[in-house]
Order: C-alpha cells, then sequence, then structure tokens
C-alpha cells in the first residue's frame, strides 16, 4: 500500500485550501440566504373619479365592488380579477371559471351587502359606483372606507350613465393595468353611440315612435322620463310615452291599465318574459296599437339584460338593438348579429353560435 507523505509545506497550503473553502461557504450561504430588497412600488397613489386621493397596491389581483354596474365593470375589463358577485349572472353565457364565482350581495337598493364577508374576502381594493348626488356619495364612500378598514376604497363614476361610459371604462382599464383591453371596449361602445345617436337625431318629434317600457309578470309597472332604466328609449329617438311619477332607485312605478290604454303606444319593450308569453292574448291588451300591430318586443338578456335592471355597461348592446328595433328601416344596414357576436367576445368573454344569436335575437 503507498503512503502519502506531507510535508511540513504541503500541510500549510492545505490549510490554506481549507480556509479558502470556508470563506467560499460563508458567501455563498449568505448570498442565497440574504433577504430580497423590498420594492419600493408595492403601492401607489391614485385619484379616483371623485377625486380622492387613494393608496392601492401596484399589482392588484382581487376586487369586489358593493354594486353590479360596477361589478360589471370591473368583470368586462379584467374578469380574472373580480373576487366575486353581488348577484348571479346567467350562467349559461358566462365561462364556468367566473360563473363559480361567489355571490357576495352588495348595497344596490337591495341591501344584500355585509361587511365582514367582504373583508373575509381580502380584496386587495372594493369599488364604490359613484352614481347619485355628490353629497350623498361622498358620504357613502367615506363610511365604506370606515367599514372596510385597511383595504382601499376607490370610487368609480357614471357606470349608469349611457353617454358617459367611456370615463369608467378607461379609468378601470388604467387602474387595473388592462388599456389595451378598455380602448377596445370604448372603439365599440363610441361606435354604435355614434352611429345611433347620429341617425335619429334628425327625426321630427313628431314622428318619433311611441314606446310604452313594460315591467314586471303583468306589465303593469314602468319607469318615465328622466329615469335611469329608461334612458335607452330616448337615446333611441323613441317617445317614453309613460306620464307618471318617477320612483327613485329601484324604480318601476305601478301604474293601471286604463293608463296603458290611454297612451297606447306603438312599441312595447317588454322586460318579464311571462308578460311577453302571455301579451298576445290577454283580452286586456288587444286594443293596443303595439299588440295589434305586432310590435311588442322581449328585451334579450343574455349574461345581462340588454337595456336595464342594471343599468351599467351592459347596456351598450341594447343601444343598436334598441335603435333596430324602434326604427328597423332607418337601420336596415346595420349589422345587428355581427354586433352582438362582436361584444360577446369582447365584453362576456364568451362566443356565441350563429343558431345562438338567432334565438337570442328572435325569442
Amino acid at each position: 500500500m503507498d503512503v502519502v507523505i506531507i510535508t511540513k509545506q504541503g500541510h500549510l497550503l492545505l490549510v490554506m485550501l481549507g480556509v479558502c473553502a470556508v470563506l467560499l461557504c460563508a458567501s455563498a450561504a449568505c448570498t442565497t440566504t440574504a433577504p430580497e430588497t423590498p420594492s419600493t412600488a408595492e403601492t401607489r397613489a391614485i385619484t379616483d373619479m371623485v377625486g380622492r386621493t387613494v393608496v392601492v397596491p401596484s399589482e392588484i389581483e382581487s376586487v369586489l365592488c358593493t354594486s353590479p354596474p360596477s361589478t360589471m365593470l370591473v368583470y368586462m375589463v379584467a374578469p380574472d380579477r373580480l373576487g366575486g358577485w353581488n348577484f348571479l349572472p346567467e350562467i349559461e353565457y358566462i365561462p364556468d371559471e367566473y360563473a363559480a364565482l361567489p355571490v357576495v350581495g352588495g348595497w344596490f337598493g337591495k341591501e344584500t351587502g355585509n361587511y365582514e364577508t367582504f373583508i373575509s374576502m381580502h380584496p386587495d381594493i372594493v369599488i364604490e359606483g359613484y352614481t347619485t348626488d355628490g353629497g350623498a356619495a361622498r358620504a357613502t364612500i367615506a363610511e365604506r372606507q370606515e367599514k372596510m378598514g385597511s383595504i382601499p376604497v376607490v370610487a368609480v363614476e357614471d357606470t349608469t350613465n349611457a353617454t358617459g361610459y367611456s370615463k369608467p371604462i378607461r379609468f378601470m382599464g388604467d387602474l387595473l393595468g388592462e388599456e389595451e383591453q378598455a380602448e377596445a371596449m370604448i372603439a365599440f361602445y363610441e361606435g354604435v353611440l355614434t352611429i345611433v345617436t347620429e341617425r335619429v337625431a334628425s327625426i321630427p318629434d313628431d314622428e318619433r315612435v311611441r314606446v310604452y317600457y313594460a315591467e314586471g309578470p303583468k306589465g303593469l309597472a314602468t319607469d318615465p322620463t328622466g329615469s335611469q332604466h329608461s334612458e335607452l328609449i330616448e337615446l333611441c329617438g323613441g317617445t317614453n310615452i309613460a306620464d307618471c311619477a318617477l320612483t327613485p332607485g329601484m324604480g318601476m312605478t305601478e301604474v293601471s291599465m286604463e293608463q296603458i290604454i290611454s297612451w297606447d303606444p306603438d312599441v312595447i319593450l317588454a322586460g318579464d318574459p311571462a308578460f311577453y308569453a302571455t301579451v298576445w292574448t290577454d283580452p286586456l291588451w288587444q286594443d293596443i296599437t303595439a299588440v295589434k300591430t305586432e310590435r311588442v318586443y322581449l328585451i334579450p338578456r343574455t349574461a345581462f339584460c340588454w337595456f336595464d335592471r342594471p343599468p351599467g355597461i351592459n347596456r351598450i348592446i341594447g343601444i343598436p338593438w334598441t335603435a333596430k328595433v324602434l326604427y328597423p328601416d332607418l337601420f336596415g344596414d346595420m349589422d345587428l348579429e355581427g354586433l352582438v357576436k362582436e361584444y360577446h367576445d369582447l365584453f362576456i368573454h364568451v362566443s356565441l353560435s350563429d343558431d345562438q344569436i338567432q334565438e337570442i335575437l328572435n325569442p
């Protein structure tokens, strides 16, 4: 067996190599275990739509909203950021992963919200829809922030103004880093809005279609001019014939059959499928011009209603639909089927077949 003899010089060399190895290991250990330098961009200050400065996370991953118009806005701009619904949409027209989101309620006429529930969901921010009188809304926002504690509350404006949707869409796109999606939505919205409003502007007042918005299973509730719920009638060139009191908030003013007979609308927009199914044979309605001329239309509802309830950006597709229903000749060149398909691809994140579109438009 060979014997290795280590001289004094060799021993010293080995010791020095060992010391170097220890130092290198210590250096490596320091490199791998030292904490990373905290990012200086973990939060950012924004100005919300009522001028409040709010500090929010730089990367917003989860959002809850206090009312349906804001919830739909978040879903349409950035569906993966939405943490829950105020009420469940029509799940047949929503991708499964979003249909499975929890229903958390909210504060929108129906007081179904619970602060403990919202807080327990740990959203990065909460969106408060700013849709009412300035003073009242600011008080509401202050109350929401107090109740939500450290969760930032961001105010969004004009989510129920059918001629002002561009601003909240763009604001939400900037807030959530989805600027490209937001601009595509705005281009679609402003395109249909411009076409409709420019064409109907030249219709003389005495030639405008007289419209009744029939709500409820018997059609004996409605919303007059000035209500956010009936806004698309005038926007699309019609005359809202409901001469009745305006019910604030949730709307739906009750009216009598005698009133409707005296108004005698040219067109009826039916919000309830039960009413639409019976109006053709109900003897009380047979002398109404809209029924005699077969101009009663069931308002489409896919993921959300196209005309109202809620009166949010879901109504964007309702603008061309309402216009073509009221003035089929004036909008004869409008490709409504194509618009419906494009809207659902872009806003609802679902593709509809041609057969589905025909079923929706021809109930």
